[in-house]
């Protein structure tokens, strides 16, 4: 089974550059499921019904999400509509929408996708790791699951590492997100399980992790705000992770994908 994940996509230039390039790798990747993470995709803050169903229509199987999840207001009733939108499991009771969710993949396997959010330099949040514990034993890989992916939205990146080993010859694919910066990590863990601290940004890296830099560098210099965060425009660099799985929905491979704008190019063989 081949899996692609994309890493947060980042305003206008990482929407487009994912709705012009996902076709087009579904079908030369021959891909079974791909998953995005859209929670920066509306202006590089949260996400709205329309952009979800623009990335859908592009080849998005499931979107996950992570700390903008809510920063556009329609976000909290679209979660509840569609299924195939994933809040981080492991805000408190009651939040609105799911943390993971079942879907059949185009050739009809069945593949678990979970959204977690981190602690270390984050929100105050329910505990990840019990979280994903108990999605993953309610959805057993190889049983009930015949591929299961992770998306791991966090800070720190021993934390995103602890969670691999912890997922380990449980799940198909652990992978970070939040920190917008692709890592060179990527590989297969002792269990079984592919692996990569963060998948980076679909977004323009002439930036500060995807918006526009005179905000940040003077936030950074002044300590005082004088406008808003707003996203980079330039030519985006589509970033992702791919998995190809075999018996038991273990993986096999796991390669960066990296497409466009300003990174060095990385593509699976």
């Amino acid at each position: 089974m081949r899996l692609l994940f994309l890493g947060d996509i980042v305003g206008r230039s990482g929407r487009e550059a994912v709705v012009s390039l996902l076709p087009r790798l579904r079908q030369e990747m021959a891909l079974d499921f791909v998953v995005i993470n859209g929670e920066n995709a509306a202006g590089g803050f949260g996400i709205t019904a329309a952009i979800c169903d623009e990335l859908y229509d592009a080849g998005a199987d499931a979107i996950t999400l992570g700390n903008h999840a809510w920063d556009q207001r329609e976000a909290l009733a679209h979660v509840e509509r569609e299924d195939r939108l994933i809040r981080p499991r492991n805000f408190p009771p009651g939040t609105p929408g799911r943390g993971n969710g079942l879907y059949e993949a185009k050739n009809g396997a069945r593949v678990l996708v979970i959204n977690a959010m981190g602690r270390v330099f984050m929100d105050a949040m329910d505990d990840p790791f019990a979280s994903v514990d108990e999605a993953l034993s309610d959805c057993p890989l190889g049983d009930v699951a015949d591929a299961a992916l992770v998306d791991f939205h966090g800070e720190a990146t021993s934390e995103k590492m602890a969670m691999g080993h912890f997922c380990d010859g449980r799940a198909s694919l652990v992978v970070g997100t939040h920190s917008h910066i692709p890592t060179a990590d990527a590989q297969i863990l002792p269990g079984g399980t592919a692996y990569q601290t963060d998948a980076g940004m679909c977004g323009d890296y002439d930036s500060v992790i995807g918006m526009e830099k005179d905000e940040p560098l003077n936030r950074f210099i002044t300590k005082m705000p004088r406008g808003r965060f707003t996203p980079a425009l330039g030519p985006a660099t589509v970033c992702g992770v791919f998995v190809e799985t075999g018996a038991g929905g273990l993986a096999e491979r796991v390669e960066p994908l990296r497409l466009g704008g300003r990174l060095k190019p990385a593509r699976p063989a």
